[in-house]
């Protein structure tokens, strides 16, 4: 098992330098000029060379990677642009309040996905078969930027139940776990668990209707076992493939919700990015997006570690 875990670590540390390169390249392909958030079109030549000076803009590409990089490895991402505050910090602000939105959509989707599918998978062919499949569809197909507009005009405008932007009463910038917070976060999360809950049920329902098939089920029955004892054996089996879609669902939940914290204003990475691409803020824009990345890449990680912990046999593999 420990060599296994290191071979996985091993296998990061490339995907690791791998993203940074693209997180440093994708930003600097993109077109425009990063000085135009804090210089005017006419000013003077010196003054922009000072400015690319100060923010190493005037060294060639490589030179610029291998310097960030290093800064990056130590905890410096640069002084945002536009704000003039360090990256850092915006960025770990951003990533409290999205992995806080992306936890609790993705426990209440997965969660829920999880019941639906095995209901599904059980008892196929039923209405609750059909119902599934229907609400799996929906998630996977309908634009969750969509669904945020039509829920904000529903239970905010319409019902006044909850509240249609920010993360706090009085834009509250710090998070406390009462009421008043709480309800801010319903409508963000729950836009977002739909996309989990679909793909979650489709999952398992597959799984659980493969695995009642199998011979070792079929050997469980004969054998007396009760159905809740054939459902833990099944549950084992299906557990490796269902943590890995779901990791992969949280992931995405971290760093595919753009539009879905913009339509919210919620102050998360989704919100950030949406800034710092407007503003043409290339520190901003680069740590938020090396974040994200490594963030993927360390989830990765954790979750191939883990499967082995379930099934043994994936050690061997």
């Amino acid at each position: 098992m420990l060599l296994y875990a290191l071979k996985r670590l091993l296998y990061a540390i490339p995907i690791a330098l791998g993203v940074t390169l693209v997180a440093f390249m994708l930003v600097h392909l993109a077109p425009g000029d990063a000085l135009n958030a804090i210089a005017p079109a006419d000013a003077p030549a010196d003054v922009i060379e000072a400015l690319k000076s100060a923010y190493g803009l005037d060294k060639p590409l490589p030179v610029q990677y291998g310097l960030w990089l290093m800064r990056a490895l130590h905890g410096d991402l640069g002084t945002s642009i536009a704000s003039g505050r360090a990256v850092a910090g915006e960025v770990v602000s951003a990533v409290g309040n999205t992995l806080m939105r992306a936890g609790v959509a993705s426990l209440a989707g997965v969660l829920a996905g999880c019941i639906l599918g095995a209901l599904a998978g059980y008892k196929s062919g039923s209405a609750i078969d059909r119902i599934a499949t229907v609400l799996s569809v929906i998630g996977v197909s309908i634009p969750h930027y969509w669904l945020g507009l039509v829920l904000t005009i529903v239970f905010s405008i319409t019902l006044g139940w909850l509240p249609a932007m920010g993360a706090g009463p009085d834009s509250s910038s710090g998070w406390v776990w009462d009421p008043q917070h709480i309800k801010y976060l319903v409508l963000p999360a729950a836009t977002m668990s739909v996309i989990p809950l679909g793909i979650i049920t489709r999952t398992v329902r597959a799984l659980v209707s493969e695995m009642l098939n199998k011979e070792f089920v079929v050997a469980l029955r004969a054998r007396g076992l009760s159905e809740v004892a054939v459902f833990v054996h099944i549950a084992k089996n299906v557990a490796p493939t269902v943590l890995a879609v779901a990791g992969l669902q949280v992931g995405y939940l971290m760093g595919g919700s753009i539009l879905v914290e913009t339509v919210f204003a919620w102050p998360g990475t989704g919100f950030l990015l949406n800034t710092a691409i407007f503003q043409r803020d290339l520190p901003l824009l680069q740590g938020t997006i090396l974040v994200l990345c490594m963030f993927f890449v360390v989830l990765n990680l954790v979750i191939d570690i883990v499967q082995p912990l379930i099934d043994p046999r994936m050690v061997r593999t």
